[in-house]
């Protein structure tokens, strides 16, 4: 059928495109590469992905429980494969479970095979759009999986129970106990901050949905409700010895979650239901949300005009609207103190619990909700035009999502910086996945400075992008650690701070941006080809820095306060993707040796410093 060839021509142009480009591709780097990747990365290094009890180099030393299980899928990619093919693999794995368990979901409601194979033409390419919707890349299967999850809950809820062995003729596969199993396994492909704690929460609400509907105790609903628990304490059980036995203040206590009035709460929760947020953004706003409201407008207006008005209330598309509504309400009042305090307060365990996260499963509920009203669309009486306009919809849908600029589509955005570099003949001013991590060119700053695992920090760039090639960092991007370190840092950067009111709110209310900021309330982090500074000062109390052992300093920017803080200027490393003026900008300002790294095509001038030790002792 058409819709399977436009469905495999989709995928098959964005595997050519990464296949072709490889690490010279375009993901989004805000809170991926400079955040995941190189904690990932740092683990691999340290061989520590299954260690107990180390600290690792980041942050001056944090415990390896702070970072992600061992055990969920997309970090098992980075445990076995090196880091870019784990991110390939990671990216098509999303697309892969997403389209897959859509099409398990949708042909298990369906019922029969001739009644699902009759819908394929409207469910294979709404199936595409949702598999390839350009999520948060790390979790991007938990979002994808969630209709996986629904499927198997559903397969325990219509069965007769457990049975302790398999009936004649069947398959160990479809013995009753393998749902069970699958369940207890299916927090592999979820991470429990983002999905898990709500999806147990809306089972526990279903499960006493059930007991009223049914009359009966729903057994098998409450052995999934604990299995799934289990499940997601078993394969996490880092963060929940984290959240439950570890008395440590965390950032997560003073973390702002914004203080917004009712009425600005209320309009924050619309512009969820119009736009979706960060890390969520699924590419509905443009033709799923138009087509969702026009058709929930005129199956209840026929309801109305046929007299059957009773069944709106229990019709599936008005009750996944309702959902819908009631998430992105949730998402705006969370911003609402007096709402968020009653929620900490019914939990007090998990203040700073991110709860708006239940909007995450709009991304879901919008295109089941969007294949329910097509699919009626394409099965409403013998008018031929009703079915071909579903069917191209629905392909449009997954062509919408496929080119739209949203954050994270790395196809997109990797199109379209290479066609701008092939038209224009120039780049653009961000950067690819090679040249965001340059590590040829830090594998020869750290062969000519011979380090030797000194504390360090990065200025004019991510920190995260040190922990990548292997050089301990005081600074470092994480969204839970000891709130004493974020004091500690708050006292480092007081003189940055006393120039950059909006950055050291930033800090203030947030924290996980652990890094040396600008004294003039500019960027100094921004993944740019060029940075440029308008003050090139670095303002910093030294002594802070001196206290936490740091004894290099890798910067983008000549600094120009360096003899004034008592800096060494060891020496400067160009890559070779470095413009001539550049270069001649930074040789003629340069104090000490001059390297321009050949065969090397990074963007980047790094000149790494020495701070002298405190008390003037020798390092």
């Amino acid at each position: 059928m058409p819709e399977a060839i436009c469905v495999c021509l989709l995928f098959l142009i964005q595997l050519a495109v990464f296949l072709i480009f490889w690490d010279r591709s375009y993901p989004q780097i805000h809170d991926n590469l400079d955040l995941f990747m190189p904690h990932y990365r740092m683990m691999k290094l340290k061989d520590a992905w299954f260690a107990h009890g180390v600290t690792l180099p980041v942050m001056h030393g944090l415990t390896r429980d702070l970072f992600g299980s061992e055990f969920l899928l997309y970090n098992v990619l980075y445990i076995l494969f090196p880091d870019w093919i784990a991110y390939f693999l990671g990216y098509f794995l999303k697309i892969a479970i997403g389209f897959s368990g859509f099409l398990l979901l949708a042909r298990d409601i369906a019922g029969s095979r001739e009644s699902y194979e009759k819908r394929l033409p409207v469910l294979l390419p709404v199936a595409a759009a949702y598999a390839m919707i350009p999520v948060f890349p790390t979790y991007g299967i938990a979002f994808t999986s969630v209709p996986l999850v629904i499927w198997l809950l559903r397969r325990i809820y219509y069965r007769e129970g457990i049975r302790m062995g398999a009936r004649a003729g069947r398959s160990p596969a479809e013995h009753p106990a393998v749902p069970y199993l699958l369940l207890f396994c299916y927090p592999l492909l979820s991470y429990f901050s983002y999905h898990g704690f709500f999806i147990l929460c809306y089972l526990l609400v279903a499960f006493f949905i059930l007991w009223v509907k049914d009359r009966k105790f729903p057994g098998r609903i409450f052995l999934s409700l604990c299995v799934l628990s289990a499940g997601y304490i078993v394969w996490e059980y880092r963060l929940f010895m984290a959240m439950l036995f570890d008395d440590t203040v965390t950032i997560r206590t003073t973390m702002e979650h914004g203080e917004l009035t009712f009425g600005e709460a209320v309009r924050t929760g619309l512009e969820e239901f119009l736009n979706a947020s960060f890390h969520s953004e699924d590419s509905h706003t443009y033709l799923v949300l138009p087509v969702v409201l026009l058709g929930i407008f005129l199956i209840n207006a026929r309801r109305f005009y046929d007299h059957e008005a009773k069944k709106i209330p229990k019709d599936p598309v008005n009750l996944l609207f309702v959902w819908i509504l009631l998430n992105c309400l949730n998402f705006g009042l969370y911003q609402y103190a007096p709402y968020r305090h009653l929620l900490e307060s019914i939990v007090p365990q998990l203040t700073g619990f991110e709860f708006a996260r239940t909007a995450y499963f709009n991304t879901f509920l919008w295109y089941a909700l969007f294949a329910l009203i097509l699919l009626r669309l394409f099965k409403a009486g013998t008018v031929r035009y009703r079915a071909l306009l579903a069917r191209v919809l629905a392909c449009a849908a997954a062509i919408v999502v496929m080119f739209l600029p949203q954050v994270y589509n790395d196809f997109y955005y990797t199109v379209y910086n290479h066609a701008f570099r092939i038209l224009k003949h120039r780049e653009t001013s961000t950067v690819n996945y090679r040249e965001f991590y340059s590590a040829e060119l830090f594998r020869r700053i750290l062969a000519d400075m011979d380090y030797q695992g000194e504390w360090s920090a990065a200025y004019g760039f991510h920190p995260g992008i040190l922990n990548y090639n292997g050089i301990a960092s005081v600074d470092g991007y994480l969204g839970m650690y000891p709130q004493s370190y974020k004091e500690t840092w708050q006292r480092v950067e007081a003189p940055a701070f006393a120039g950059s009111p909006s950055l050291k709110s930033y800090f203030d209310g947030w924290g996980a941006r652990v890094c040396l900021y600008s004294g003039s309330d500019e960027n100094t982090y921004a993944p740019l080809r060029v940075m440029a500074l308008s003050d090139e000062r670095l303002l910093v109390d030294r002594a802070q820095l001196q206290a936490l052992d740091c004894r290099y300093l890798f910067s983008r920017i000549l600094l120009s306060n360096a003899e004034e803080l008592g800096l060494r200027e060891i020496g400067t490393w160009i890559g070779g993707a470095v413009s001539e003026d550049q270069v001649s900008a930074r040789e003629s300002g340069a104090k000490g040796p001059v390297v321009r790294v050949e065969g090397d095509d990074s963007p980047y001038a790094i000149t790494v410093y020495e701070i002298p030790r405190s008390g003037g002792a020798a390092w």
